[in-house]
């Protein structure tokens, strides 16, 4: 039978979670009873009734977790997000998943999503281990895990993949510049461009730049670290923001400059708890690319990331993005594989 959690599930569900764990099926780390209340009930973009549990004579066999569309900042129309699904190893192979995703489906079709997704922009941002790394963790999942034995079953359930994504890893205690980092930062200095951290006295124009990518996203990233610039530092009570990031407002921006204008940029510079040097992402104008701009910023971030602190950083990239070449030209290098997947609402999915 499949029907709504109740509170009398938690336990068992939470072992099936840390069973899954233990067994290395998953990257995810174990939870107890109250961080999965944290994570799929006192979440304020998650409904109660989208957390399904099977059951049989009373007890939990497994659960899935889904976000209704439109619940949440920058949901798009149309769009549910699948979080998590999990069946009792004992199990399996009985049609518990299935059951499950149908029935989630159906959910998400009757409030008017047209397809499900496993995808970043869902709001449960769930943490997993950094395969090869001394305990280090990213802070959310882009996708499904593609080396996680539940691809087969999103796959075999109608999910296809829409985009797929590297998680890129560094250890910045062994970060060294590359070669020929400061004749590279020369040369675009002979030709104009300035390469360093923002000078608030330049007031930098960035909007060229962000019209030419036709980014909305990087025009509000730039707006909102220059304008703290601006009105100065804010009193620091607490160490950390509740997300785990460093309350270090302004913070540390890299940019390229060519004729008063931003011209490229990265960052802005943050600490996480965990010791991830966290950031937005790079960008470049179109205009001024392949001439080194992004290699000389990020090598820069990673530098700033080791003043500051950090012990490492992770990021994701598209499996065919350029940009590839330049983070592992910088030490970085390939930790797991991830695939935005869609399921389209428009029938069963036995």
């Amino acid at each position: 039978m499949i029907r709504l959690f109740r509170p009398e599930d938690l336990q068992g569900i939470v072992r099936i979670w840390n069973e899954c764990v233990e067994a290395g099926e998953t990257l995810l780390y174990p939870v107890s009873d109250d961080s999965f209340l944290r994570l799929f009930c006192e979440n304020p973009w998650c409904a109660p009734e989208n957390l399904l549990i099977a059951e049989r004579d009373g007890r939990p066999l497994g659960f899935i977790h889904g976000v209704a569309p439109m619940t949440f900042p920058g949901a798009r129309p149309g769009d549910a997000y699948l979080s998590q699904i999990m069946v009792d190893r004992a199990f399996r192979r009985q049609g518990i998943g299935r059951a499950l995703l149908n029935a989630l489906a159906a959910r998400m079709k009757a409030l008017g999503a047209g397809r499900l997704l496993i995808s970043s922009l869902n709001p449960v941002n769930l943490s997993w281990k950094i395969p090869g790394s001394p305990g280090h963790d990213h802070n959310n999942m882009p996708g499904a895990d593609m080396e996680c034995p539940g691809f087969g079953f999103v796959t075999e359930s109608g999910f296809s993949v829409l985009y797929r994504e590297m998680a890129m890893y560094i250890d910045l205690s062994g970060y060294r510049p590359p070669e020929g980092l400061d004749e590279l930062r020369d040369s675009l200095r002979r030709h104009g461009i300035e390469t360093g951290p923002y000078d608030a006295t330049l007031h930098c124009g960035y909007d060229r730049m962000c019209d030419r990518v036709g980014s909305e996203y990087w025009r509000d990233v730039l707006r909102t670290e220059i304008d703290a610039w601006e009105k100065g530092r804010p009193n620091e009570d607490e160490r950390f923001w509740p997300d785990g990031r460093k309350p270090a407002s302004p913070r540390l921006l890299l940019t390229a400059v060519h004729g008063g204008q931003i011209v490229g940029f990265t960052g802005p510079v943050d600490l996480q708890k965990s010791g991830r040097g966290w950031f937005t992402g790079i960008c470049t104008d179109p205009e001024f690319g392949r001439r080194g701009i992004a290699t000389v910023l990020f090598n820069g971030l990673l530098d700033a990331f080791v003043q500051e602190g950090a012990a490492f950083t992770s990021l994701f990239t598209g499996e065919d993005n350029p940009a590839k070449k330049i983070y592992l030209g910088a030490g970085m290098r390939e930790a797991r594989r991830f695939a935005l997947m869609a399921l389209p609402l428009g029938g069963s999915h036995e």
